[in-house]
């Protein structure tokens, strides 16, 4: 841990871990993950309220074993893959900071809608204008602190003005609770692709290496990491929920989201008028300039060790910033080509990233400092990595089917 990102005197154990779960939970919230919920619930109805469930379930069994066996061993996971095996690591960090590279420049585009949607204002020159904004913070001195802070007041402004939209347009709250448990209709490719959303790529390490870097680890914090981790889960799903039941309460009043060019904001803007419209364009903003930081910090982890210096780690994420914002602004969008590769990392990196936590949970206690791991915990990890499979094989499968 360098002098920077050290937490000053004072600072809870638990402020650390809010920065943490915050992380986590809004590098998962992007605009992706809108797109996604709107999409599947104008699709399933009421029964997209199983699909969350189940995958909210399998997250958490993802990331307990994540953040324990990172936050207990001390070590970022590209390092455990070393130990492991030499050269898994850096397999690992390929996968995570090229598809972490070729998804910032979509989370930069995001943000531009939505100062566009938000603001009238062109989307390039609004990505533009968001990058800057995110570069600004690791050119602070105490850019950790500062990273913390920014995550939990856009990841709650996020959450409120869901919330107020989800009340104004009147869900089937009852209806969506019984299709959660007896659904009408069951998807299991929409299940896969939201647990690849919300705990692939680089954001399955997110919260765990910031966790690292604000310099909580040891076997003493394993529960306060774990229960964390549920936490940072829970953030995520109550997000998802929301926006569930907002785009719910649209579509079953009658509002055709089908011929839509932007889905999201046509439901908004049915919910609530022109203010519900502004409200998606912050909640997108907001959404796009977070995984844009989270992207970022999580990709140079891999990149870096807690023995880098801070300046350097943070000209890395800046350089990293910036060249995901060229590539936008030269390309005037994402690169559909680029964002199938990026789709097809993603599938790769949770089972093989999952596969050397569990490795390291099962045989490997000298890396855990001689703690004896939970066997529910490793139980539960298993079932999770199972469904990790399938979800990598349905990615790779899909997207290298397109580029055939």
């Amino acid at each position: 841990m360098t002098e920077d990102t050290a937490r000053p005197a004072g600072t809870s154990t638990r402020s650390a871990l809010l920065g943490a779960m915050f992380l986590m939970a809004t590098s998962a919230i992007g605009p992706g993950f809108i797109t996604q919920t709107t999409q599947f619930t104008a699709q399933l109805g009421a029964a997209f309220a199983f699909a969350i469930l189940v995958s909210i379930l399998v997250d958490i069994a993802i990331q307990m074993n994540v953040w324990r066996v990172v936050g207990v061993s001390g070590l970022r996971a590209h390092q455990l893959a070393n130990r492991i095996a030499p050269g898994a690591g850096w397999l690992l960090t390929a996968l995570v900071v090229v598809g972490g590279l070729v998804f910032n420049i979509a989370n930069v585009g995001g943000a531009g809608l939505g100062l566009n949607a938000m603001l009238g204002l062109d989307a390039r020159i609004g990505g533009a204008l968001s990058a800057v904004l995110a570069i600004a913070i690791f050119t602070i001195r105490r850019a950790g602190v500062a990273l913390d802070r920014i995550v939990v007041v856009l990841g709650v402004l996020m959450i409120g003005l869901t919330a107020y939209v989800a009340v104004v347009s009147g869900p089937p709250v009852g209806e969506a609770l019984r299709q959660a448990v007896l659904p009408g209709q069951v998807s299991w490719l929409v299940i896969t692709t939201l647990i690849g959303g919300t705990v692939g790529g680089y954001i399955t390490y997110a919260g765990a290496h910031r966790m690292l870097d604000s310099g909580l680890s040891g076997p003493e914090n394993a529960g306060q990491v774990t229960r964390s981790s549920v936490q940072g889960i829970l953030v995520t799903a109550v997000m998802r929920v929301l926006l569930f039941l907002a785009i719910l309460g649209v579509v079953a009043g009658g509002v055709n989201l089908a011929g839509s060019g932007n889905p999201t904001a046509t439901a908004f803007e049915a919910a609530a008028g022109q203010v519900g419209l502004r409200l998606f364009g912050l909640i997108l903003w907001a959404a796009a300039i977070t995984s844009v930081i989270g992207a970022a910090y999580t990709s140079v982890t891999f990149l870096t060790s807690t023995a880098t210096r801070q300046r350097t780690t943070n000209l890395l994420t800046i350089g990293f910033i910036v060249l995901s914002t060229a590539v936008f602004l030269i390309a005037g969008t994402t690169p559909v080509t680029l964002l199938i590769f990026a789709g097809a990392f993603n599938g790769l990196i949770l089972p093989i990233g999952f596969t050397i936590v569990l490795w390291v949970a099962w045989r490997r206690r000298d890396l855990l400092g001689g703690y004896r791991y939970p066997r529910w915990l490793l139980g539960a990890g298993v079932a999770g990595w199972l469904v990790t499979l399938f979800v990598g094989y349905q990615f790779v499968a899909d997207n290298l089917g397109k580029l055939a």
